[in-house]
């Protein structure tokens, strides 16, 4: 069967994937229904029909279980909070060499361009996964392993902007630069006695 034949899940499958993969390469501005419909074997009246535009095809294409990042995982609960954090930031760094990933990059690189679509991708895509992280260290405050003083949202979002960073960097990220942002910035921080040298944290 060519991609040109395909329908209902198998098509849209592959109309979420060429969009996050255009998007990745280029950037929102460029992004159109034509040069989407051309990628992905179909006709733009088959886009037209379901998403009115651009933006609404990309968030639904960025929170798509398959070729998105649908729903949010439940936490790790391995009950340590470092291999809690190294399976949540090794999760997240693999996204950030995939589609799905390296598209968040033009969108949040203008977003002073397009503020009300990143504040729907921050709202549906970026807020759960910051609210799983932010449940991971409230559960190790809650065991014992984590300061509650020092839990807040800017601690939460360090690893996560930090291999962020250092994938637009420098490209893929290895499992030792996840394990160095845990080890070396993150459990210092906010187990009990850590950050006994620094000022009272104060919430994003």
């Amino acid at each position: 069967m060519t991609s040109s034949r395909r329908r209902g899940s198998a098509l849209t499958e592959a109309i979420f994937r060429t969009t996050l993969d255009q998007l990745a390469r280029t950037s929102f501005a460029e992004l159109s229904f034509d040069k989407i419909a051309t990628a992905a074997g179909t006709g733009k009246a088959a886009l037209y029909r379901r998403w009115s535009t651009p933006a609404d095809l990309v968030l639904a294409a960025l929170t798509d279980p398959v070729a998105g990042y649908g729903q949010t995982p439940d936490p790790p609960g391995t009950g340590s909070l470092r291999t809690d954090l190294i399976t949540l930031l090794t999760g997240f760094a693999g996204t950030l060499d995939e589609p799905r990933g390296q598209a968040l990059r033009p969108l949040l690189a203008n977003r002073h361009r397009h503020p009300e679509l990143l504040d729907e991708v921050w709202r549906r895509v970026i807020r759960p996964a910051h609210e799983l992280l932010m449940r991971v260290l409230r559960e190790a405050a809650a065991r014992g392993e984590a300061d509650p003083a020092r839990i807040t949202g800017r601690v939460a979002e360090a690893g996560p902007r930090m291999l962020l960073i250092e994938a637009w960097r420098t490209g893929p990220i290895g499992a030792a630069e996840v394990t160095a942002v845990v080890d070396e910035i993150l459990l210092p921080v906010v187990r009990p006695g850590g950050g006994q040298n620094l000022p009272p944290a104060s919430d994003v």
